[in-house]
C-alpha cells in the first residue's frame, strides 16, 4: 500500500468518487460518505483497478465520529511522520430543495448550515494536524450558487469557501497548503435534480472534471 493518504469526504459519488479513483493508483484513498452501498461500489472500482481504500461509512457533521477516524488515521498512518494524510479533498456538500429566499424552510436551511458551514467548524481543527505543514487540503467552490432560487445552498457554500479562504492565507508561509477550486458543471444525479431539461452531453463526465482538477493542485 502506497504511504501516501488522501482523505476524501464526501466520497460515494459524483466528483468525490471520480477524485478518488483518479488517486487511487498513487494514494490510499479514505473515502467518507454515509451511504454504505456507494462506499462499497467504489471500493469495488478501486480494487479491481489495483488500488486500496479504507471506507468511512459516517457524516461529517458528527463531530464525534469525525474525531475518532481522524485518531484512527493518526494511529494507523501517523506514528513517527510530519503529516498522516497528503491530501484532504472535501467534497461533501448538502443541497437543500430550490427556493425563493422569502420561502426557505426552516428545517431545510438549518440542515444546509449544518452541513455546508457548522461541519467545517469541526472538521478542519480535526484534519488539519493530520495534514501538517507539508500536506493539502483542497476545497470546491460553485459560482452557481448566486443563481436565484439557490438561496439557501448559495449563502452556505460562500461560507464555507470565506473559511476555506482564510484559512489558505493563514497557512500560506507554515502550511499546510489550502486551495480552492471551481468544478465544471457536471451531469451528476443532483444536477438533474434542478435541471431537469437540460442538454447533459455538453457537461462535463465526473472522471474527466477529477483528472482536470488535480491537474491544477500546486
Amino acid at each position: 500500500m502506497t504511504d501516501q493518504i488522501a482523505l476524501i469526504t464526501g466520497a460515494s459519488r459524483g466528483l468525490g468518487a471520480s477524485l478518488a479513483r483518479a488517486l487511487a493508483p498513487t494514494h490510499h484513498i479514505v473515502a467518507v460518505a454515509r451511504t454504505v452501498g456507494a462506499l462499497e461500489e467504489l471500493d469495488d472500482s478501486i480494487q479491481a483497478a489495483g488500488g486500496s481504500a479504507t471506507l468511512a461509512p459516517m457524516d461529517v457533521t458528527n463531530a464525534d465520529a469525525m474525531a475518532q477516524l481522524c485518531r484512527s488515521i493518526h494511529d494507523r498512518w501517523g506514528q513517527g511522520k510530519q503529516n498522516s494524510v497528503a491530501l484532504w479533498l472535501h467534497t461533501a456538500v448538502h443541497v437543500p430543495p430550490l427556493s425563493p429566499a422569502p420561502h426557505i424552510d426552516a428545517k431545510d436551511w438549518a440542515k444546509t448550515v449544518t452541513a455546508n458551514v457548522s461541519a467545517m467548524g469541526h472538521l478542519i481543527p480535526f484534519v488539519a494536524p493530520l495534514l501538517g505543514t507539508d500536506g493539502r487540503a483542497v476545497f470546491f467552490d460553485d459560482p452557481a450558487g448566486a443563481e436565484k432560487f439557490h438561496g439557501a445552498y448559495g449563502a452556505t457554500k460562500a461560507a464555507q469557501i470565506a473559511l476555506a479562504r482564510t484559512w489558505a492565507a493563514e497557512s500560506a508561509v507554515s502550511g499546510p497548503k489550502v486551495q480552492i477550486l471551481t468544478p465544471a458543471p457536471m451531469p451528476t444525479a443532483l444536477r438533474a435534480r434542478f435541471h431537469p431539461g437540460e442538454d447533459r452531453e455538453a457537461l462535463t463526465h465526473p472522471d474527466a472534471e477529477a483528472a482536470r482538477l488535480l491537474t491544477l493542485l500546486e
